[in-house]
């Protein structure tokens, strides 16, 4: 199957928490990077997740938020430094590719965003990911 989604990097769980209707599902990336995902309990038990599942970690490159400067009290788990590569600059939206330990991120952001971020190649960031935004697929 392929899939729009840009942003797709492998991964093993190393912890399942269920509460009544969500999970928090914690992964670990080859860097050794840990990413969590807030998904139901019923795709816990759809994909069939549980420790030492390997799965891939898929968002929407529209989900990703990018930041220059330090990054503290946010309620976002997943934060990830890294590097801009390349930028695409086209009428509203900039497509920003980040370079990252897993691989290349790709950020959809708004073209005043880009601007106002000051964004260049070699800029350096941290791609900001909400766990409720990052899926799961098994492998």
């Amino acid at each position: 199957m392929s899939l729009s989604i840009r942003n797709q990097f492998p991964g093993t769980v190393t912890s399942v928490v269920t509460g009544e209707v969500m999970a928090t599902v914690k992964v670990r990336l080859t860097s050794g990077r840990e990413l969590t995902a807030a998904i139901t309990v019923d795709a816990v038990e759809d994909l069939g997740l549980a420790e030492g599942s390997g799965v891939r970690v898929l968002v929407k490159s529209t989900e990703v938020s990018l930041a220059t400067g330090p990054v503290t009290g946010l309620s976002i788990r997943n934060k990830i430094p890294g590097t801009v590569t390349h930028i695409a600059t086209g009428g509203a939206m900039a497509g920003v590719k980040v370079s990252v330990e897993d691989g290349e991120l790709t950020a959809a952001i708004t073209a005043d965003a880009a601007t106002e971020l000051d964004l260049e190649v070699g800029s350096s960031v941290t791609a900001l990911l909400k766990s409720t935004e990052v899926s799961l697929a098994t492998v």
